[in-house]
């Protein structure tokens, strides 16, 4: 069964819950809870202090309208997880339970998550399987073979047997871990694909290289935008098209990033954030932009 709790939150009045649920939190006692304390170092929002009486609520509505007697998560959940026990038994005299696991964390202690780097989505439509590819590329050299057990289905000796490469060779180790892990993800299609993307841009690409027509003809496994024929010959400015490919979020963040020189067009280094892309930039019909050392995108005509 699953139910979304924006069912009965979006519908609780703020003077009722405020009344009826928030009477039964002491400020003192919440603000004792790992997650508030850790919080606290960096600011803690009103929204985010909240939290815990909204999921402390979901539970006790679970326990009531569907008998869940127990909430599973992540061990930095467990005050919230608490809070949530204790409500139910100040409301129905019931007890019900929790149960935590240790989160997944980098050699560094570092939790992973969407906090640390931001959401990885299984979703091709949010994450493309050629950026999914490269996040477990990118990973810590230290965490490879942990991750290689925890997200792959190969053989342990194998795993061991690739913990054990060091230097550049451990650099084997992560295009299994990355293409693994794609392939579970989207298929394998979708990993080749990805692999041989990345493969494209493994070595230091030369100046000459980016001239030659073979070169933009072995880009076509990555990631790509489409634009019309028209819109490039008139000119694009770099900012905007680095917004609308999807390497920058916002026009604001790829203002920042060229202006501190971190836009590419073609492997060359960006001067100005409104500078023209247009069709003179081409070859064969495409061209590549990059945010910082190995986000590329191949800009294409519809």
């Amino acid at each position: 069964l699953m139910v979304n709790n924006a069912d009965w939150l979006i519908e609780l009045g703020y003077i009722d819950f405020l009344r009826d649920i928030g009477r039964h939190f002491s400020v003192n006692r919440m603000l004792t809870a790992e997650s508030y304390k850790t919080r606290l170092e960096n600011g803690l929002s009103f929204i985010e202090f909240n939290y815990m009486l909204l999921q402390a609520y979901d539970f006790w509505h679970l326990f009531k309208h569907y008998d869940c007697r127990l909430q599973m998560g992540g061990n930095d959940q467990w005050g919230n997880i608490l809070a949530g026990a204790d409500l139910t038994r100040r409301l129905e005299g019931k007890i019900i339970h929790g149960l935590t696991l240790p989160l997944l964390t980098t050699s560094s202690g570092v939790k992973m998550g969407k906090t640390h780097k931001g959401a990885v989505w299984l979703d091709k439509d949010k994450t493309l399987p050629y950026d999914y590819y490269q996040y477990w590329i990118n990973q810590d050299d230290r965490d490879v073979e942990h991750f290689l057990a925890l997200f792959t289905f190969l053989p342990m000796d194998k795993v061991r047997r690739l913990g054990r490469l060091k230097g550049a060779d451990i650099r084997e180790a992560k295009q299994v871990l990355a293409y693994e892990a794609t392939k579970i993800c989207h298929g394998k299609d979708a990993a080749d694909q990805a692999c041989k993307g990345a493969k494209v841009f493994e070595v230091d690409i030369t100046e000459k290289a980016f001239a030659s027509d073979d070169f933009y003809n072995e880009v076509v496994h990555v990631p790509g935008y489409s634009i019309s024929y028209e819109e490039i010959e008139q000119g694009v400015p770099a900012y905007i098209l680095f917004e609308r490919s999807g390497l920058c979020k916002t026009r604001g963040e790829a203002r920042r990033l060229i202006s501190q020189g971190g836009g590419y067009l073609n492997d060359k280094r960006i001067q100005t954030f409104d500078q023209t892309i247009n069709s003179k930039n081409m070859k064969n019909n495409s061209l590549l932009i990059r945010a910082g050392k190995k986000r590329y995108m191949r800009i294409t005509l519809d």
